[in-house]
């Protein structure tokens, strides 16, 4: 593990190598900015519902329904939690019924829009596929061409958020 790039986690040595690198010249920052020049217009939870659920129209028409998607204050970021998928459960009459909530880590309201769009796919993408499997990140991919691209470029946007915090 790198303890230097938490977020980073997991990635080969040689490409860490290569973001401390660009991360000491400075050139990290300037080149997520271009490469990901646009920001989204979603600030608030029923923008986010409506566009996960266009996503999910367009992607995954039989997947179970969503009750809720929103932005979340407290979701805790670090390299497990920047989005979640949960079912809660309850029993309506005679029947158990699960409502399905994606929560997104409220930082991303100012992320490039492709990074949001990286965490309402993968947490869409559960909805079909439980585990992180080859399975789950072909169906990201499909939904969100470039995905593996965009989930390290997320990654390295998270480390350097927190290096500019604890300066």
């Amino acid at each position: 593990m790198a303890p230097d790039l938490p977020f980073l986690a997991g990635y080969p040595e040689h490409l860490l190598a290569q973001v401390r690198r660009a991360m000491a010249e400075g050139r990290a920052a300037d080149a997520l900015k271009q490469r990901y020049p646009e920001a989204h217009t979603i600030r608030n939870d029923t923008a986010l519902y409506e566009h996960a659920m266009a996503l999910k129209q367009r992607h995954l028409r039989n997947a179970p329904l969503l009750a809720k998607v929103a932005y979340d204050n407290r979701l805790q970021i670090d390299q497990r939690a920047l989005g979640t998928l949960t079912a809660v459960s309850r029993v309506q009459g005679g029947q158990l019924k699960a409502k399905r909530e994606i929560r997104v880590a409220a930082l991303f309201k100012d992320a490039p829009a492709a990074m949001l769009d990286m965490i309402v796919v993968h947490e869409l993408a559960h909805l079909k596929e439980r585990e992180h499997n080859k399975p789950f990140y072909a169906l990201c991919e499909h939904m969100l061409p470039g995905y593996h691209q965009v989930e390290f470029d997320t990654r390295l946007y998270l480390t350097l958020r927190a290096r500019a915090g604890a300066e």
